[in-house]
């Protein structure tokens, strides 16, 4: 299981390439040391990857974040020199030794979750969506054509049985795709389109659209994408600001589906993902809300940090705002579980149109 001579030259070219571009910030060129590289440029998954697999990204993407991805679940032990402060840098000083806690998606707390714009003045919509890996397969890097279809088949299977009518639904294949299906999809916001640049040079977009596909309920409140970055995004959203009845109705899923399908957690990491930034809880929870008064002001932004909030324009991530509605939701992922993740939301937002009545 040797890594080959060019392997190697890659890599060591690819640190060369970092230290040499005064303009690139990421963690990877933070943390990818001399002594790193000579610790990893000769290990190798049981899967085949590589520390090429792990930096490939970032190290075509000089203006990345992060620019590591993990190939498969053994890359983040195997590469932990590289992962490990990397991790800790990016997720609050979650330190190596630290453990991510139990799972607790928030079963019959819900409730407490009331709706945080009960007039409908500020909050748009809210969404909560986490990731999750099958396990018993690799990450995007790693998987054949015949991985790809053989998931797809599987979650397939378990979305046509799903009998509940809050979560019934359709799945729409990408592949064959009819131009009428891609329209209201895209006009519903659903679709994914082929990854970026960064995730196309960290080879997540192989054989595509083979096996992708997005399923979604009935209502379009509750959406599953099936092999866009992560094997699988579960995402249940509506209009308004009840946070209890989106959480609630994303609890519902997740266990549907994990009946069927096990996920792969790791007891140190959490729920595994292939971009170490979601890690944990994997879970993003978010309102698109309109705060135009305290948005002005030059604080916001260090308001938001200091309720642990993070930012983005409606469209996403590298998108600015329109009509000062933003897409604002928790920064944390790693070290608190999946309720926690929600509350730091809850309350940062209700702390946020509180202030912006006051303004």
């Amino acid at each position: 299981m040797s890594v080959s001579p060019d392997v190697i030259a890659k890599i060591e070219e690819g640190y060369a390439k970092l230290q040499a571009a005064p303009e690139c910030h990421s963690l990877l060129k933070k943390y990818l040391t001399k002594e790193v590289v000579e610790q990893l440029k000769d290990k190798k998954t049981q899967l085949g990857a590589t520390l090429l697999d792990v930096i490939q990204s970032g190290v075509a993407n000089l203006d990345s974040g992060v620019g590591v991805y993990a190939p498969d679940a053994e890359a983040y032990t195997l590469f932990k020199p590289l992962f490990d402060p990397l991790i800790q840098d990016y997720h609050n000083g979650f330190a190596p030794d630290a453990k991510q806690p139990n799972t607790d998606l928030g079963e019959g707390k819900t409730a407490g979750l009331v709706d945080l714009d009960p007039e409908g003045k500020y909050i748009n919509s809210t969404r909560i969506r986490c990731g999750r890996s099958l396990q018993g397969y690799p990450f995007n890097p790693c998987l054949t054509e015949a991985n790809y279809l053989e998931m797809e088949s599987k979650v397939k299977g378990i979305f046509d049985n799903i009998t509940d009518p809050e979560l019934a639904g359709k799945y729409f294949p990408l592949d064959g795709m009819t131009k009428d299906v891609q329209d209201q999809l895209i006009k519903d916001h659903f679709l994914f389109k082929e990854g970026d640049r960064f995730l196309q040079a960290a080879n997540a977009c192989r054989y595509w659209p083979k096996g992708r596909g997005i399923f979604h309920n009935n209502q379009k409140t509750f959406l599953i994408w099936c092999n866009e970055e992560d094997h699988l995004r579960i995402i249940s959203m509506q209009e308004g600001g009840n946070v209890g009845q989106v959480l609630e109705r994303l609890i519902k899923g997740v266990k549907t589906i994990e009946k069927q399908a096990p996920f792969s957690r790791d007891d140190r990491l959490g729920w595994l993902t292939f971009c170490p930034s979601n890690l944990g809880t994997t879970v993003r929870a978010s309102v698109h809300i309109r705060l135009p008064k305290i948005s002005a002001k030059p604080d916001f932004k260090s308001i938001c940090d200091g309720l642990k909030l993070q930012i983005r324009g409606i469209h996403g991530e590298h998108s600015e705002s329109e009509g000062g509605v933003y897409d604002i939701s928790n920064k944390a992922r790693l070290g608190l579980t999946e309720f926690e993740a929600v509350k730091q939301m809850y309350d940062g937002i209700a702390h946020l149109i509180a202030l912006e009545k006051a303004a």
